[in-house]
Order: structure tokens, then C-alpha cells, then sequence
């Protein structure tokens, strides 16, 4: 596909370096030079420096052949504007980064504003990051959650501990993954240590530090976490967020609806007044939250969840590493900067959320999608342990295809590939060797390799 980027800032570096990945045809578009020669001299793609908002530049930049224009300029309406821009110049479809719920808040005219100046998706960073911390929020024992399946399939990521009983196991040893097996409710299906990703077998045995992912429905995600740990698996009641941002406002808004105390600490008084006003049912306490005396009458100790969202990246580790010594509470760390990805990774946090990787996760997907009608058949996909592994869905389209209606254990499938789940009309299936693939069937692929666009190709050459 033939792909405009307007804006290189982080989310813009990041979604062109995923897509360049996906071997698409990427031109950027920002006005400061240094940002476009960075990225031109880093990845094989064209560049071109200007105003993203000139017609002009636009049509330098090849906007009347696109495929997709992805506006992700600082500003919401410029964003917009550049889509109506794209559009109106022959652009076949446009993203635009819009953060301000007030364009979000009514879905009605949200979707006649799209429809009015032919936008393809509006994408909010915040939203999305919100999502994912209730996620995880939901499942306290996960480092990270992934939805599949319209959600009736979800992928959960844990750490292990010297002291959890699955280390030193090995898979086809373990009692309670036997009896899941049986059951067709649950798989481990990859595991990350130090620096290497593996798709194990019965034989991996696995080991303290190891990043496990566990393939399940979430009903079964609940009594495999209460095995695991039911502390962990408790339901959060109690959750502090700390900085009120509009991440933070999406957020207490989720777990309001679900019934979940939410207590914001908050510097600015006027903040402080905004989201008194907008979240009546939350507790907005002023403060500065880098005052240990305030986050300790605030009972740090007593929450279920802390979730970190100030400004600078510095300051949420801080806070996260800080409340990790005085509280059992599952920490949830936003980091923005690129700078910081591999010194984070080492230290002892919980869970960590990128918002920029999260949205351009969100982009690459729906370029999958848009894909779809050109002959791929990837439903969703995820990029897992830093994009050393992929997680897809792939809807299987034809009766054809030559993995098909053969039982798993006759087909030749690529090394460091597995067949982790299969839905058959909204029956989920952890398939065994005799197990089919048949005809509109969804299929839940993880694997190593990249570039993946059919499910025929999961088979070895």
C-alpha cells in the first residue's frame, strides 16, 4: 500500500517504522527537517518536509495515489483538517489522531462528522492506553492482556517469580495445564527469556523470569489466575491514579462502570475542578503526588491498583518503583519516550503501557483490515515481546485452502509457529493434533515470523 504520514513525532516514528516493516510504500510529511532526515536515513522510505496542511505539500508527498493518509500532527483539528485535505485530493482512506473526548463523547455525530469530510478513523492514543490498564487492572496477575475473538479470547502475559510453581516445570508436566489440555480451556503458547522469544513444546521446561503467555477465554483466564495466585486474581476494588491527565479520565471512567473506587491525586487546581466536574463518583484529591507524606495519607498501602500517569516518564517510574516498596498493589507504568524502552525493561515493574506503540498497533491493524479486500485474511494483529513475535487472527475465507478440514498433527507448519486456538461460531477451541481447521473458522496463529497474510501461509515451504 501507498501510505502518507503526516507528523513525526513519536507515534508517527513509530507506526512508519511498523509499517515499513509490513513492506509498505511510506511517505512522511513534517515540517521540521531534522525529524524527516532522521527517519528517511533510519528506514527505507521518502520524506518530504513542509506544512502537512498545504495542499501542495500533500501533492508532493503523493497524497492523490494513497491507499491511507495517517494524520498524527499535535493538534486534533489540524489532524482533521489534514484528512479533509487527503480526501478531497483522492486519498482512498484517512486516519487522524484525535485526543479531545469532546469529539469521541456522542458516536452519532462523531460518525456523521467522519462521514462528512471522509474520514476512515479517528483514533485516540488516551482512549486506547485506558483500555488496556483496565485490562490489566481486570486480571492483576497479568503484565499484559491482548483481546481477540471479539474479546471472547484474550492473551495473558505473566512473569514468573523463583517461588511460583510453574518455574523449573516442564509444560507437559504440569498438572493443571494436562487438565486444561483436556479440557480445550487454556495453552501456553510463548514465552520470552532474557532477550530470546520461544513457541514451546511439552518438553520446554520452564524457568524464575520467564515472560509466559497463556492463550484462554477469560472465564478460564479467572480460575487459571486463582491457581496461579488469589491474591492476584482478587478482584481490584481500591485504585489510585496518579496524575490527571486525559488517559487518567478515560480510565476512571471504565472502572466506574464497573464499580471500582477511583481516587485521583492531581496538582493543578484547575484540573482538579475540570474533572471534579466530569467524574462526580471519583475522589479528585490536589497534590503533589511526588510528596511521599500525601501518597501515604492517601493509603497508598490499601489500594488494589496504582496506575501512573504524570507528564514526564522519570517521574512515573519513580512513583511505580515507589509504590511497589509500600503497597502489594498491581502497578501500571506509562512511559512515553523511546529513549527509555530498553533501560525499562530491566526494572522491576509491573506492567508497562507505550502509548505510541498502542496506537500504531491500532494503525497496523487496520491496514491488515484494509488488506482483507485485497486477498489477505488477518482479522487482528499483535505485536508482542517488543515485535519479536506476532500474535494473529486470520478468518479462513475458503474451503480450499490447503490446511483445511486435515487433522493439525498430519499438516507440515513452519518452525516457531502454533496453532493456539481456533473459534468456531463463537465455540472456542485450544486445538489438539486431531482437531480440524475448517471453513469460517477464526484461527489464532503466534509465531516468530513476520509478514504473515494468509492462513495458507502457516505451512512450511
Amino acid at each position: 500500500m501507498n501510505i502518507v504520514i503526516v507528523g513525526c513525532g513519536k507515534v508517527g516514528r513509530t507506526i512508519a517504522e511498523q509499517l515499513d516493516g509490513e513492506g509498505h510504500s511510506i511517505t512522511v510529511v513534517d515540517n521540521n527537517p531534522r525529524c524527516v532526515n532522521r527517519l528517511t536515513e533510519h528506514l527505507d522510505i521518502m520524506g518530504v518536509e513542509g506544512d502537512g496542511a498545504s495542499r501542495d505539500i500533500l501533492r508532493e508527498a503523493g497524497v492523490e495515489n494513497a491507499d491511507l493518509v495517517i494524520a498524527v500532527a499535535d493538534a486534533d483539528e489540524l489532524n482533521l483538517y489534514i484528512c479533509l485535505l487527503a480526501h478531497c485530493c483522492g486519498a482512498k482512506n484517512t486516519i487522524a489522531r484525535v485526543r479531545n473526548p469532546i469529539y469521541h463523547k456522542n458516536i452519532s455525530e462523531s460518525q456523521a462528522m467522519r462521514r462528512s469530510i471522509g474520514l476512515s478513523l479517528m483514533i485516540n492514543p488516551e482512549k486506547i492506553s485506558a483500555l488496556e490498564m483496565s485490562r490489566l487492572i481486570r486480571f492483576p496477575g497479568a503484565i499484559e492482556v491482548d483481546s481477540f475473538a471479539r474479546g471472547n479470547v484474550e492473551m495473558y502475559t505473566l512473569k514468573l517469580t523463583s517461588d511460583h510453581f510453574l518455574s523449573g516445570k516442564k509444560i507437559s508436566d504440569i498438572s493443571l495445564f494436562k487438565e486444561e489440555f483436556l479440557r480445550g480451556g487454556s495453552r501456553i503458547c510463548l514465552v520470552e527469556r532474557n532477550d530470546e522469544v520461544i513457541i514451546p513444546g511439552g518438553d520446554f521446561v520452564l524457568a524464575s523470569g520467564d515472560k509466559v503467555s497463556i492463550i484462554c477465554t477469560p472465564a478460564r483466564a479467572s480460575w487459571l489466575f486463582k491457581k496461579f495466585n488469589k491474591a492476584a486474581a482478587a478482584k481490584a476494588k481500591n485504585v489510585l491514579i496518579i496524575g490527571g491527565s486525559r488517559t487518567a479520565y478515560y480510565l476512571a471512567n471504565i472502572l466506574i462502570e464497573s464499580n471500582i473506587n477511583v481516587k485521583i491525586i492531581e496538582k493543578n487546581p484547575k484540573r482538579c475542578d475540570e474533572l471534579s466536574e466530569l467524574l462526580p463518583e471519583a475522589l479528585i484529591v490536589r497534590g503533589d503526588a511526588l510528596n511521599e507524606e500525601l501518597l501515604d495519607a492517601e493509603g497508598l498501602d490499601k489500594m488494589d491498583a496504582i496506575v501512573t500517569l504524570m507528564h514526564l516518564d522519570e517521574e512515573n517510574i519513580m512513583l511505580s518503583l515507589y509504590a511497589r516498596q509500600k503497597s502489594e498493589a498491581k502497578c501500571i507504568t506509562k512511559v512515553d519516550r523511546i529513549v527509555f524502552d530498553k533501560i525499562v525493561d530491566t526494572m522491576p515493574l509491573d506492567s508497562v503501557i507505550r502509548p505510541r506503540e498502542l496506537t500504531a498497533e491500532s494503525i497496523v491493524r487496520y491496514v491488515r483490515a484494509v488488506k482483507n479486500s485485497e486477498g489477505s485474511n488477518v482479522e487482528s494483529l499483535y505485536k508482542l515481546n517488543d515485535g519479536r513475535a506476532e500474535a494473529l487472527e486470520f478468518k479462513v475465507v475458503s474451503k480450499d485452502s490447503p490446511v483445511v478440514s486435515k487433522p493439525l498433527k498430519t499438516l507440515n507448519f513452519r518452525k516457531n509457529l502454533q496453532i493456539a486456538c481456533i473459534t468456531r461460531r463463537g465455540k472456542v477451541i485450544i486445538p489438539k493434533g486431531e482437531d480440524t481447521i475448517e471453513p469460517d473458522d477464526f484461527v489464532i496463529v503466534v509465531t516468530t515470523h513476520k509478514g504473515l497474510r494468509s492462513i495458507d501461509d502457516v505451512l512450511a515451504d
